[in-house]
């Protein structure tokens, strides 16, 4: 497949963009770190979705992690720095987009990684991609939207068990339970999401911008009280000593000891 390549798309850079005549692919690449965000890759990533809604010519997107690896949330080293003043976290979560995204998914979407597929507004997994909310897992709790998307996309139970287990589901569940749109070989997901993003662009760009609007303003009401919900949850753990633990633990890959307090 050939890519009409961006003056962005240099070596080195932790986010790349390509076009594909009017749809821009946005790749993560930081596999070495399987992707997790930091401070420059959050202002890659807002920068790179700033070109996809503010470029006339560009129709939607889609933002992949590569053929190994999705995303695997935020870098515990970078302590929170990672939000923009278009975007919010990661450059994504709390942006107001006015044309669509696509997630292609392969490998794992972890923690804040499933949040920013959580964040698109269509997801294309391999089938054998895997999604999770580890956070209890850590002694800290989802803090970038899963508190509440988590329940709007997927089966409230699913959501549920998903959050408090912090154990994975495959991409083929996802697919049951309705929030992943098509599934695709391994190493396939961009191929496929591409060809989804292609059969948006051949619509007429005013009624898909207006439709996403109206949809996802209305997905988003109640948003204010998510993030209130969200705010509460992490109150109730900041600072606790299972929250030092559970970090330690991460660092030292041990078990953690909860103590509860």
């Amino acid at each position: 497949m050939r890519y009409q390549v961006t003056d962005r798309d240099e070596p080195g850079l932790c986010v790349q963009t390509r076009r594909e005549t009017d749809v821009l692919i946005i790749t993560l690449q930081r596999e070495d770190r399987r992707n997790a965000i930091d401070r420059s890759m959050a202002d890659a990533i807002d920068a790179a979705l700033n070109l996809l809604d503010d470029d006339g010519e560009i129709r939607c997107g889609v933002l992949t992690g590569g053929t190994r690896v999705f995303c695997a949330g935020s870098d515990l080293r970078s302590k929170g720095d990672y939000v923009t003043s278009r975007g919010g976290e990661y450059g994504i979560i709390r942006r107001r987009r006015r044309k669509p995204l696509v997630a292609a998914v392969e490998g794992l979407a972890l923690g804040g990684g499933m949040e920013i597929a959580l964040a698109c507004d269509l997801v294309v997994a391999a089938d054998n991609a895997r999604f999770g909310l580890p956070e209890v897992m850590r002694g800290v709790v989802p803090t970038c939207g899963a508190l509440f998307r988590a329940v709007q996309a997927l089966p409230p139970n699913l959501a549920r068990e998903m959050i408090l287990t912090g154990e994975p589901i495959d991409a083929p569940r996802a697919y049951a339970a309705g929030w992943v749109n098509r599934l695709a070989q391994p190493g396939q997901a961009l191929s496929e999401a591409l060809a989804l993003a292609q059969r948006i662009s051949a619509n007429a760009p005013l009624s898909v911008q207006g439709s996403l609007e109206a949809m996802n303003s209305w997905l988003a009401c109640h948003d204010r009280e998510g993030w209130e919900a969200t705010e509460r949850a992490l109150t109730g753990i900041r600072g606790s000593e299972d929250t030092q633990e559970g970090i330690r633990a991460f660092f030292e890959r041990r078990p953690p000891v909860w103590r509860g307090r």
